[in-house]
């Protein structure tokens, strides 16, 4: 399974880094950075996962592009059925220790 990080396609800015990818992972730093490799991933059926510990969730159309979340339950209000519903994003991890990647199917 190819998994692209969002710092790969930073290094060259070629969208052919996603040539044969499952996964994409972006952290919530890099979000505001991430809205043309969003459109791509969407368009060639990537799946994208977005590390938002340490932060709280901001709500933003990033979310309909993204199939899975790590979030921190110390910023967040709600659990992790109520914030599935509140974003659409398929899964929710609140507390998930270890990288990303180890989250992804």
């Amino acid at each position: 399974m190819k998994v692209v990080k969002f710092s790969d396609y930073q290094q060259n800015s070629k969208l052919s880094v996603l040539d044969g990818a499952r996964w994409l992972l972006i952290t919530h730093q890099e979000l505001p950075a991430a809205a043309t490799i969003l459109f791509h991933s969407e368009l060639l059926d990537i799946l994208v996962a977005v590390d938002f510990r340490g932060a709280k969730i901001s709500d933003g159309l990033w979310q309909r592009a993204v199939h899975l979340i790590l979030a921190d339950s110390s910023f967040e209000n709600d659990d992790e059925s109520q914030i599935r519903r509140r974003t659409g994003i398929t899964k929710v991890v609140l507390d998930g220790q270890g990288e990303l990647q180890d989250y992804c199917w």
